[in-house]
């Protein structure tokens, strides 16, 4: 599937304005919480070191930059600022690296479940588990067509959807 393909299957899953809004909030959250979780344990491989979060940001960096170089590029951007924020917090305390990361996961799953409520549609990961990795996409993509970019992939996503 083409980027556009993945946006346009996503978004038929998110057509209320209200279940975008929660996701433009909760899916940043979940993603944050999720690097927070994972910035603990660090390891050592030949000196350098990693901790889950690396290494699932660096695989959905992959699959972005398999999709769409721009994009992609900016989506790994966006994941790498995201790992050294929740590497920032796991340093400050276990009850800060728990408390947030847990706190943040589960009120930013609850908006996601309350938008899905006012869309009266299940979640697109039911039917396809890559949707967990279209979320954070479909945020971007959003942000950028409200912005007036990505005008091509604008208009594709809108030719898929019809």
């Amino acid at each position: 599937m083409t980027l556009a393909e993945h946006l346009a299957n996503y978004g038929e899953y998110h057509r209320d304005h209200r279940n975008v809004l929660t996701h433009a909030m909760g899916i940043p959250m979940i993603v944050l919480a999720l690097m927070m979780l994972l910035a603990r344990p660090v390891f050592s491989v030949a000196g350098l070191g990693f901790t889950p979060a690396i290494v699932l940001s660096a695989f959905a960096a992959v699959w972005y930059l398999q999709l769409d170089l721009k994009i992609g590029l900016l989506m790994t951007l966006l994941l790498a600022i995201f790992v050294a924020i929740g590497a920032q917090i796991a340093a400050i305390s276990t009850a800060a690296w728990l408390g947030g990361g847990i706190g943040l996961f589960v009120v930013g799953w609850a908006l996601q479940f309350l938008g899905h409520h006012y869309e009266g549609r299940k979640p697109a990961f039911v039917d396809d588990l890559r949707s967990l990795l279209v979320g954070p996409l479909f945020v971007l993509a959003e942000a950028l067509f409200a912005l007036g970019l990505s005008r091509k992939l604008s208009k594709q996503v809108d030719e898929l959807s019809q």
